[in-house]
């Protein structure tokens, strides 16, 4: 496999899982990566050069997802009544 296929699949393999990922999030997904980290480090050098060598040959472009605010409940008024107590002078 070489360099370009390397960063490739990594590459997309992190724009999938929904952008760039620093080291120990890349690590955490076990064998589900397609190239394990200590590889790609060997090639390269350090996880920052693979991120900037992923970033210059295939940038990772990922489309917002807009979150749609849930409405706020009605607010209900509190009805307290005042019990006022009169008082007979007889």
């Amino acid at each position: 496999m070489t360099k370009d296929m390397m960063i490739k699949a990594a590459s997309d393999f992190m724009a999938e899982k929904g952008g760039v990922m620093d080291l120990a999030e890349y690590k955490s997904h076990g064998n589900d990566v397609p190239v394990k980290d200590y590889l790609l480090r060997r090639q390269f050098g350090s996880w920052n050069r693979v991120l900037s060598v992923v970033k210059k040959r295939h940038p990772i472009s990922v489309t917002p997802v807009k979150v749609e605010k849930p409405k706020a409940a009605p607010k209900v008024e509190k009805k307290t009544e005042v019990k006022v107590e009169k008082k007979d002078d007889k």
